[in-house]
């Protein structure tokens, strides 16, 4: 009797560990699908490029042709990024290899002082090579990456210069030292370059510069403005606007989701309660405004077309039948909540969780993800870069790629953890 019991509770445990395992992979279905996806298309981008280490791929032109831009442009570091987490997730030496060499393609990079995007061009590439391969260059280029991050940064602003002096969207102002939210994006250069060198200024100036973020660029409901300028002479603000949103009141999704992205970062390297909150508290605007999707995706802006928001630009509303998506915001933002979750406990830990794995389970889907070869080289759909400008509008971008293959790794460790 003892012995048919057994059998009859073996059994029952074999089904269980069977069912288990079933919802186990259909969960990781979408991971799998994904950098499946991205294999053919980003074996003929390498084809594309073959040999031309100097037009780094950024998007598509409506005429099919990609888009590149040059070495001093700011999406430089995401393909080879894209490549380093390809080979993350393979494990094949041909994405190691693809991915060295576009990376070694950027060394001349660590002295560009003309923006502020160093980060984004040599964290995302050498950064990621350095969890790969032991070059004892690469911490060296990554250190006077960040010097020349540095020199953009005014004591008496308290930021860092985003662009250079230029005029505002419809010549309205000039802005004399604008820092926009982006920005945040290249702190984490600075806080890596303090530990591997010892000097805390690195450190400082990223916590300065979050600290004026966090006061100028956030309004009571954390909703974020896309551009601040400050008066160089004085750090007083003369102005709060935008260039990419629909209008300076408005919410850019991109911008919102680099700041909840960005003040994660900062969170983690200084353990400072007042980012995590701004963090949480820029979450909760993306993922709780009545204007976001039920899948999640933003569209370009929270308030397209709604009164009271006046852009500087002409607006033609009935250009577009659905008002454009932003996949790279959807991406950018998912990553972000996946950090974000880890940091906290109960039901905010899994609220951040939770929408995070519906994007991406939303970007994962025929509707965004690239299965049906709408394009040959890029695997996410459905971006937009620039609206008022009339740039890449529903139109793949590569770091839209870049931060949704980020996300699929970062979901993936956390499960297997």
């Amino acid at each position: 009797m003892n012995t048919f019991k057994n059998k009859i509770l073996l059994c029952f445990t074999f089904v269980l560990f069977f069912v288990f395992n079933i919802t186990f992979a259909q969960q990781y279905d979408f991971v799998a699908r994904s950098f499946k996806t991205a294999e053919p298309l980003y074996q003929n981008l390498l084809t594309k490029t073959k040999g031309n280490f100097v037009d780094y791929p950024h998007s598509l032109y409506e005429n099919g042709e990609i888009k590149y831009l040059q070495i001093d442009e700011w999406t430089g570091g995401f393909w080879p990024g894209a490549l380093w987490y390809m080979y993350e997730y393979t494990k094949d030496n041909k994405w190691k290899e693809a991915a060295l060499a576009w990376t070694n393609s950027l060394e001349s990079n660590q002295y560009n002082t003309s923006h502020h995007d160093i980060g984004f061009m040599m964290y995302c590439s050498y950064g990621n090579a350095l969890r790969f391969v032991n070059d004892e260059r690469y911490p060296k280029i990554l250190l006077q990456s960040a010097k020349s991050l540095c020199q953009r940064y005014s004591p008496v602003v308290g930021s860092i210069q985003s662009w250079n002096k230029r005029k505002s969207k419809g010549d309205i102002n000039t802005w004399e030292y604008p820092v926009i939210m982006d920005n945040m994006m290249n702190l984490e250069l600075l806080f890596y370059a303090s530990k591997i060198s010892g000097d805390t200024s690195y450190k400082h100036i990223a916590i300065k510069h979050a600290e004026q973020t966090m006061k100028n660029h956030l309004r009571s409901d954390y909703s974020s403005y896309h551009v601040v300028n400050y008066d160089p002479k004085t750090g007083e603000v003369l102005h709060k606007q935008t260039l990419q949103g629909f209008s300076d009141q408005s919410t850019w999704a991109r911008g919102q989701a680099w700041g909840i992205y960005g003040f994660t970062t900062v969170y983690r390297e200084t353990k400072d309660k007042r980012f995590l909150e701004t963090a949480i508290k820029m979450a909760d605007f993306f993922l709780e405004h009545p204007n976001l999707p039920t899948d999640k995706i933003p569209y370009w802006d929270f308030n397209v077309g709604q009164k009271g928001f006046n852009p500087d630009w002409k607006y033609q509303p009935n250009k577009y039948q659905q008002i454009p998506r932003d996949a790279s915001a959807a991406a950018i933002a998912s990553s972000g909540l996946l950090e974000l979750s880890t940091m906290l406990k109960g039901e905010l830990k899994q609220k951040y969780y939770n929408a995070a794995l519906a994007m991406l389970k939303s970007l994962g889907s025929d509707s965004y993800l690239n299965t049906d070869k709408q394009n040959p080289y890029f695997l996410l759909k459905h971006s937009t870069g620039n609206f008022p400008s009339d740039r890449e509008i529903d139109v793949p971008l590569i770091y839209a790629d870049y931060y949704y293959l980020e996300a699929l790794l970062r979901y993936r460790k956390m499960k297997n953890s």
